[in-house]
């Protein structure tokens, strides 16, 4: 798209001309939206009554709405892995970020196989080899170059991102010494030269171009992953966000040594210039949190103004998701990695043409897992993955029966170490401990870490889990029932780990 084109899209974030869809093939569309670390109570359909995002709780209001949503992994790599080829973590091997995506492991457009299908990638990938298009995507729009040193050998890692090359071509001069631009750099631009504005650019002219063929396209927002920094910082007042209700959860011994060790890393040391220590700092960090969210409520809705204008509305299956939460001051923890709720849940929405506009919701619980049988099966195609084709359930408004299952294999850079006594090699160690966890629709929820603290929490009864039973009297037969939920399910899908 050259650079007439791109500011005509960007001026259609705003007012496009009308534009009648051609005659195409009779096949649907797939407009598969995410975002980065987007926990679920952001939206008004899960609760929310102050969060600004109108474009996405008009989506909700004409879709089906997954009650309660869980990821496979809690952080970027392994989620966004399951989400695209139906697969555990342990399976694809995408077990902690920066991992590549084996070629040998199918992707949507791969595992659809329909040469009919246009397929577009757009926005950050974090899969491996994150600039070249790839897995089935004819298609690609780059918006990250910070990972370039995991490029595998034969790739040049003299080229940069497409949003790189876009920046350059306004001016800008890189702010990093090698040549790159930051996120912090980006998160600073005018809204109209930020990455969610470049993506719904691009993702319009895609519509446009494809109007008459049948697509897959993704766009995946970096947006509200830190650095929490935005042009919407202003847009929610600290001092009037309420705090989470379980803000001051105080992390007692009985919980993971490693969650109380991030917790002290974030009170000694802050984030990105936020002080921790009081809530002055965390209500200003979620703030601009929630203005992100709000920024790419924006971009999402002029995409999906786009798909109105060019009437394929009723031909494409939307569907938002993200690839995890963030704490964001819940317990006093920011980010993810840790299986509580806010790390884990993440916002469920699908429009499905032949189902009508309507706002339903699908009670129970979910899991990612199912997220790729279940946009297969709408767009025709039945395979064999770990995972269920959800449409039986969904269709008839019936509550998901099945327990999640979540894993966590251990977490890459440095521990959080200096803190609450403990040695360097003692926080190295609980650092990597893998978790499996099991909730079931009743909201039971047992956390077996290998060697760190389990956990066990009733979820109807402390939704905010402030209480950990593990070590409570009267709750070993309930332990033991739902231990063998876990290692039924390794054994079944040969996850080897031993907890």
């Amino acid at each position: 798209m050259n650079r007439r084109t791109f500011l005509r899209n960007s001026a259609a974030l705003f007012s496009a001309p009308y534009i009648l869809a051609c005659s195409r093939k009779d096949k649907p569309n797939l407009l598969f939206l995410w975002t980065d670390e987007q926990r679920r109570d952001t939206l008004a359909v899960y609760g929310n009554s102050w969060i600004q995002t109108p474009h996405l709780d008009q989506l909700a209001h004409e879709s089906l709405v997954l009650e309660h949503a869980y990821v496979s992994q809690p952080v970027c790599t392994p989620s966004r892995a399951t989400a695209m080829t139906g697969l555990w973590p342990h399976q694809h091997s995408c077990t902690a970020n920066n991992l590549l995506l084996p070629d040998s492991i199918a992707c949507l457009p791969e595992l659809l196989h329909d040469s009919d299908y246009r397929t577009g990638y757009m926005g950050k990938w974090h899969l491996g080899d994150e600039i070249f298009a790839q897995h089935g995507f004819e298609e690609w729009v780059s918006i990250e170059d910070g990972y370039r040193k995991y490029y595998r050998a034969h790739r040049d890692k003299s080229l940069r991102s497409s949003y790189w090359n876009y920046l350059h071509g306004l001016a800008y001069e890189p702010d990093a010494v090698d040549g790159y631009y930051s996120r912090d750099f980006a998160s600073k631009l005018p809204m109209e030269h930020g990455k969610p504005a470049f993506l719904a650019a691009h993702a319009i002219d895609f519509l446009q171009r494809h109007r008459r063929d049948p697509f897959i396209l993704c766009v995946n927002f970096l947006e509200p992953h830190m650095p929490f920094y935005g042009p919407l910082n202003d847009l929610y007042d600290p001092h009037s966000i309420p705090l989470p209700e379980n803000f001051y959860d105080p992390l007692e011994e009985n919980e993971p040594l490693r969650y109380r060790l991030l917790r002290e890393q974030y009170l000694q040391q802050g984030f990105g210039g936020h002080d921790l220590k009081s809530e002055k700092g965390w209500r200003t960090l979620m703030a601009r949190y929630y203005g992100l969210v709000s920024l790419v409520d924006r971009s999402v809705g002029a995409i999906l103004a786009e798909l109105e204008r060019l009437q394929l509305a009723d031909h494409t299956v939307v569907v938002f998701t993200s690839d995890h939460g963030d704490m964001m001051g819940s317990h006093q923890l920011l980010a993810k990695t840790v299986m509580y709720e806010e790390s884990i849940a993440v916002p469920w929405l699908m429009r499905v043409p032949s189902w009508g506009r309507r706002h339903h919701r699908a009670p129970g619980r979910f899991s990612h897992i199912d997220l790729a049988p279940t946009l297969l099966a709408l767009l025709g195609r039945r395979t064999e993955l770990p995972g269920k084709n959800l449409l039986p359930i969904l269709r008839n408004g019936r509550p998901a029966q099945e327990p999640v299952f979540i894993q966590w294999n251990g977490a890459e850079g440095r521990a959080p170490v200096g803190h609450l006594g403990v040695s360097d090699q003692e926080a190295m160690r609980v650092h990597n401990v893998p978790i499996r966890t099991v909730i079931t629709q009743e909201g039971w929820k047992l956390c077996l870490a290998r060697s760190d603290k389990h956990q066990l929490f009733n979820l109807q009864q402390d939704p905010y889990e402030t209480t950990n039973l593990y070590t409570a009297v009267g709750y070993k037969k309930e332990i033991a029932r739902l231990r063998r939920m876990i290692e039924t399910w390794q054994k079944n899908e040969k996850d080897a780990v031993q907890i």
